[in-house]
């Protein structure tokens, strides 16, 4: 007799539940940050080169302080009190960013928003590698990424409507952004069960003190493998500067003000259909192949940014930066994800985000640069050189990750 099917696993409640929290903080953020380079520049007056050090250092902020959040949640054994900690400061930040009046206030707002996301990061990754069956790992990450991208391009469309509708008030806008932000926050304590901490932490064998996650002998455990894909995720990052810059072509193109959120709306559209089925994908394919593909993407994104003149094409560009961002961004995290050792899970994520970090800080700070003295072709094309450096070194390691 033939035995009936086995339902096919599911993806567990919390997981869709991390999801709508991404999407609801990212409706919040993205309706300023998609505003926020023209702010800057044409309400505060603020160089180009000045929103790239801006953009860098804040991203480069989140990044880095994911490394001490990551190693406190292994630590710790707990994920969700810190995740919590971090979305609060993101919420708490977004009346910043109405009440500035200069580049300064910005600036602070800015850091403010990138420590609560740099708090929260390492932590609610590694709570989805721990939620997540072990089959399902590249799904889960599609499904969070795909989430978070829809509010992505929801608040910039938000922002963009708002904007027609109050004649450019900008700060009324900002205002409004705080609402999502506080919703994500309660979605988080109420929807979001931590399971108990995996492997020697465990809470059936959990020592009355617990090893420091950055001794030497638990660096060891993170192997060679682990530290290949760090040392291509810093690299990929330098070829892969602050979106604000594909706001400012658009600018330049010719594109109303007013309409300038289209950018993120577009590349995030594109990002948000295509992040998990490229999640999904990954599960069952060559990692380092589908990293590469997603590398070749990215360059001809930034040889269509480099050359476009109008900003119709600056679109066409635009939405293939957006189908690199899903093959990619949610194949890094599962690359990490693989490789570290499930107790180790936030440390690992963290040192991957150090490296990323400060690898945004550069690249957008000479994005700006380049910007400011050779032109926009210059820093796309910086962009596609460093792309190609990142083929290279995957064509040298290929068959070191599935």
């Amino acid at each position: 007799m033939t035995q009936p099917a086995s339902p096919a696993p599911r993806l567990p409640a919390a997981i869709w539940a991390l999801g709508f929290v991404s999407l609801l903080m990212d409706i919040s953020s993205e309706m300023i940050h998609s505003l926020l380079p023209v702010f800057m520049v044409t309400v505060l007056g603020t160089s180009v080169w000045a929103v790239g050090l801006i953009e860098g250092a804040a991203e480069a902020t989140a990044l880095i302080v994911k490394v001490f959040s990551g190693v406190l949640s292994d630590y710790w054994g707990k994920r969700k009190p810190l995740a919590v900690l971090g979305y609060g400061l993101g919420a708490a930040s977004k009346p910043l960013f109405a009440l500035a009046t200069t580049t300064g206030m910005v600036l602070a707002a800015r850091l403010i928003d990138r420590v609560g996301k740099g708090i929260r990061g390492a932590p609610r990754d590694a709570l989805v590698a721990d939620l997540a069956p072990p089959g399902m790992r590249g799904a889960a990450f599609g499904l969070r990424q795909s989430l978070d991208t829809v509010g992505a391009f929801i608040g910039p469309l938000l922002a963009m409507g708002l904007m027609l509708l109050w004649a450019n008030d900008f700060r009324a806008i900002f205002w409004v952004a705080m609402v999502p932000g506080f919703m994500a926050v309660a979605l988080l304590l109420l929807g979001v069960q931590e399971p108990a901490p995996a492997g020697p932490l465990s809470a059936s064998a959990a020592p009355a003190v617990r090893p420091n996650p950055i001794s030497r002998d638990n660096l060891r455990r993170l192997g060679s493998a682990y530290w290949r894909v760090v040392f291509i995720g810093a690299l990929f990052t330098l070829a892969r500067f602050s979106e604000a810059f594909l706001v400012l072509r658009a600018l330049q193109g010719g594109m109303p003000v007013a309409y300038t959120p289209l950018v993120l709306i577009g590349m995030n559209v594109v990002y948000a259909l295509g992040a998990y089925p490229f999640g999904k994908l990954s599960d069952s394919v060559s990692h380092t192949a589908l990293l590469a593909w997603g590398l070749v993407v990215l360059i001809a994104a930034d040889a269509v940014l480099a050359t476009s003149s109008h900003w119709t094409w600056v679109a066409a560009g635009i939405a293939l930066w957006g189908l690199h961002m899903a093959m990619t961004q949610g194949l890094l995290a599962t690359m990490v994800a693989k490789v570290a050792p499930p107790d180790l899970r936030g440390t690992a994520f963290g040192f991957f985000n150090l490296m990323s970090g400060l690898a945004m800080l550069l690249a957008s700070t000479v994005a700006g640069v380049l910007w400011d003295q050779l032109g926009a072709p210059a820093t796309f094309v910086t962009g596609a050189v460093f792309s190609l450096a990142a083929l290279a070194l995957l064509w040298h390691w290929r068959g070191v990750n599935r």
